[in-house]
């Protein structure tokens, strides 16, 4: 942990040598509740507008730990919020600069849009800092592939924000799994409403003189391609492009896909197949915008089985509000997943099926449903002792007892369980990517060759059927930004 180790280190050493009888508590000293600098964590946002407000926060531990830098392209948006909480922080632009300058940093939190996760992730973990980074990971599958096996290697606290993780109603679906309630499963739906931004439309044009003089945009690209400013991207409808973003999938699929993934086991998936929604302008012809993500999409990831699922599991992902069919074992008057079922996970087993709904903050509202009648009830409403289930605190608890400590491997999405699990709802996008791959015919039209069965060797990260689908394991990097 660098900096932190050799100051608790030094404090440990000089109290057993020379201190002796003369030690006095330490609440005489500082106060009640005073926590010497030696105990507290030096931690920096990376992004600290937007979803980085509650994640620097909640990792402060209500002042526990020492926020001493924020980084930020524009401090005039929603990360003013962050600089009126943390007024003693030093402020930067370029996370680069901050994590050369200011080398007794410990942990990072990387809350930035999801082309930015992978290469600030790197670039801290390479210099030794514990890292918070929000899902998804990283942008793209071999991103999520490199930090997975650095953290090993660097031997760092890792965690993704995925925080619903954490939450511990996802003990009663998994006893439901463990104890066979619902039988053998061989199927697993998840759904949701995403996108709720604007997203299967023609990208906007560029226009420097819009540019907002607080942003710096040029950093804001980072290993996105060169370009004009181009405006409604930033600050969150950049979800929707597959330069910056990952789609619905990216959004709340490491929320939604987690619940399966987590509780079945679940390893990477060998296929993927998708069909995505159209729209029509003009008659026959439709809307082609492959630099975006569809309006709506249906996917197939098809998985072996594991020491928790005895069969092989078909999964199916639909997004654009597309949900899939009320089972009849589920009363017709109630929801599936979750509220107005918006957004919902059906595992269905041949006694039974679960029925949750999306693994954020909202209520996970674990239902049981059998088909000899029997049914079981979590709570509709949930009590959360602490933010976002301790998910941050946890993390930052597990980075000051260290690598591979018992809070470390507590940790419910580190990055050993996040980069697999990463990976798979990715592939999910390298289906849709693929999807829309075409030639011109010669005699006029397109030939989309690649609307097929995609095969995957996940250990090789590579689509053994289709080579052209490859590109998109990876991203093609602006100069200075590669990893």
């Amino acid at each position: 942990m660098g900096s932190t180790k050799s100051r608790r280190s030094f404090i440990k050493k000089s109290s057993a040598i020379g201190l002796g009888v003369f030690i006095i508590p330490r609440h005489v000293l500082g106060g009640k509740g005073f926590i010497a600098p030696s105990d507290q964590l030096n931690i920096a946002a990376i992004g600290s507008g937007g979803k980085g407000i509650s994640d620097i926060s909640n990792a402060a531990v209500n002042g526990r730990e020492r926020i001493s830098a924020l980084c930020d392209v524009d401090f005039s948006g929603s990360a003013s919020q962050t600089v009126k909480n943390f007024p003693k922080a030093k402020l930067f632009d370029d996370y680069r600069k901050m994590l050369d300058k200011h080398k007794d940093i410990d942990a990072v939190t990387i809350s930035t849009p999801d082309h930015v996760h992978g290469p600030a992730a790197v670039y801290a973990m390479e210099r030794n800092k514990h890292v918070y980074v929000q899902k998804p990971i990283t942008h793209n599958i071999r991103e999520a592939r490199i930090l997975t096996e650095l953290a090993r290697e660097q031997q760092v606290v890792t965690q993704m924000g995925n925080q619903g993780g954490s939450n511990p109603l996802l003990k009663m679906v998994q006893n439901w799994v463990d104890s066979g309630k619902i039988g053998q499963i061989s199927e697993v739906k998840v759904w949701t409403n995403r996108p709720v931004w604007p997203q299967g439309i023609k990208m906007p044009k560029p226009n420097e003189s819009l540019k907002p003089k607080s942003l710096d945009w040029n950093l804001w690209l980072g290993p996105a391609s060169q370009k004009e400013y181009t405006p409604n991207i930033h600050p969150f409808n950049w979800r929707g492009w597959w330069e910056y973003g990952t789609g619905a999938l990216g959004d709340v699929g490491c929320h939604l896909i987690d619940i399966p993934f987590r509780t079945l086991g679940l390893k990477y998936p060998n296929s993927a197949e998708c069909s995505v929604g159209s729209v029509f302008t003009k008659m026959w012809d439709p809307d082609y915008h492959p630099e975006g993500c569809p309006p709506s999409s249906s996917i197939t990831l098809n998985f072996d089985a594991t020491t928790k699922s005895k069969s092989p599991i078909v999964l199916t992902w639909s997004d654009g509000g597309i949900r899939p069919p009320h089972p009849d074992i589920i009363p017709a008057n109630s929801d599936m997943g979750g509220e107005d079922s918006l957004n919902g996970v059906l595992m269905i087993g041949d006694k039974g099926i679960i029925s949750t709904n999306i693994n954020d903050s909202s209520p996970l509202m674990p239902k049981l449903y059998l088909y000899n009648g029997e049914t079981e009830f979590g709570p509709e409403i949930e009590v959360m002792v602490e933010p976002e289930y301790g998910h941050q605190r946890k993390w930052v608890d597990a980075c000051k007892a260290g690598f591979n400590s018992k809070e470390h491997l507590e940790l419910t999405s580190s990055f050993d369980y996040a980069g697999p699990m990463t990976e798979t709802v990715l592939m999910g996008n390298l289906a849709i990517r693929s999807y829309m791959l075409r030639k011109e015919k010669s005699n006029g039209g397109f030939h989309y060759y690649a609307r097929k069965k995609l095969l995957w060797d996940g250990e090789k990260m590579k689509i053994t059927n289709l080579e052209a689908a490859n590109q998109f394991v990876t991203r093609n990097y602006r100069e200075g930004w590669q990893i």
